[in-house]
């Protein structure tokens, strides 16, 4: 389904799925967002129907094979053989003309052989009537179902999905042994959600991980995994100021920029841990030392990605959607995760080791 949303109605009669996702697509067509709403065409056109008399043709002592044989072969065409033009090949179809097959009375009159030699009208063995039926009845778990689709434009998938939610709730009273299901891109924006539920957590601890055995230091790695917090801080308020909405791409970014902000706080915390153990200088100044000597580099990481995600940040043409909160997020992050190396993590860093020492290096 292409739709943004796909709402899904399942039932068994035709007329109350049309009837209520008529109600449903009414509600849609409220909610702020809501764009190109659809119902599935479940409506009735002509169709000829042929119902055999079994007492009929019991009578006559014709089979229902002999009239469906007739019926398929005169109305639907039986192959026969092929044409051979060159290369071409061409089915060779027998059936009745144009003209009979699309009238109804001539089919009526469509004659049917007897086993005493004679033959009767089609008419006297079947009963044959226009009658409307469903264009289309679509199945879904071995249910019926209509769907009504819909995109959302100017806000997110899930604020809309919510309130469409609340007020079909509200609105639409489905009889028993019927119910609704979401789908569309809002379907896989849920698996999304749920692999990112998993793998934030998952990179968040590598990333711990790795700081840990890198330091042997668990104060140490707490202390620079402190500008996680403040980067995610700086990438939901860009969001904010550009009036984007939380997405999986966002959501991407704020994994991006976890490794940025730690790699940051990797590079001061080093050359701090470098001088106290290489020239035995304290904690104040060898925290004065490194900031200074490090200010270059981390300044340098950080405009680098920021200045090559601001094309991402400003595009409004194909996949301007995607990039745009990726962007957004690491830009955001970068800014004020390089304000905590900077002026933050300093300070943290005299807090956490004011009572600890390192052995000068031999």
């Amino acid at each position: 389904m292409k739709a943004d949303i796909g709402i899904k109605v399942f039932g068994e009669d035709l007329a109350e799925l049309r009837a209520r996702a008529d109600e449903i697509a009414t509600v849609i067509r409220k909610i702020p967002g809501a764009q190109d709403v659809e119902v599935e065409q479940v409506d009735e056109v002509p169709v000829l129907q042929i119902i055999i008399d079994r007492d009929a043709i019991s009578r006559l002592g014709v089979s229902v094979d002999d009239i469906q044989e007739l019926i398929k072969v005169g109305l639907g065409g039986e192959p026969v053989g092929q044409i051979i033009e060159g290369d071409k090949r061409f089915a060779l179809t027998v059936n009745l003309p144009d003209g009979v097959r699309n009238d109804i009375d001539q089919i009526r009159s469509i004659p049917v052989e007897t086993p005493e030699g004679g033959s009767v009208p089609l008419s006297s063995v079947a009963r044959i009537e226009t009658v409307m039926a469903p264009a289309q009845i679509s199945r879904e778990m071995g249910k019926r179902r209509v769907v009504v689709q819909a995109n959302v434009r100017g806000t997110d998938i899930g604020t809309f999905v919510n309130a469409a939610q609340l007020a079909i709730h509200d609105s639409v009273k489905l009889k028993e042994g019927y119910y609704i299901t979401w789908g569309g891109q809002f379907e896989n924006l849920q698996r999304a959600s749920n692999r990112l539920l998993l793998v934030v957590p998952l990179a968040l601890a590598l990333i711990f991980g790795l700081l840990f055995s890198t330091f042997g230091s668990l104060r140490q790695a707490v202390l620079i995994f402190t500008g996680v917090p403040l980067a995610i801080t700086g990438g939901i308020v860009g969001l904010y100021l550009r009036g984007m909405p939380f997405s999986i791409t966002a959501g991407i970014g704020f994994i991006a920029l976890s490794g940025v902000a730690v790699l940051n706080g990797v590079v001061m915390v080093s050359a701090i841990n470098r001088l106290r153990s290489e020239s035995g200088l304290s904690v104040a100044a060898a925290v004065r030392e490194g900031a200074l000597q490090r200010l270059r580099p981390v300044l340098m990481t950080a405009l680098v990605a920021a200045l090559g995600f601001i094309p991402m940040a400003l595009n409004t043409g194909i996949g301007a959607e995607v990039q745009r909160p990726l962007a957004t997020v690491v830009i955001g992050g970068i800014v004020s995760a390089t304000l905590l190396t900077l002026v933050v993590l300093p300070a943290l860093y005299t807090w956490f080791e004011r009572d600890s020492a390192l052995t000068p290096s031999r």
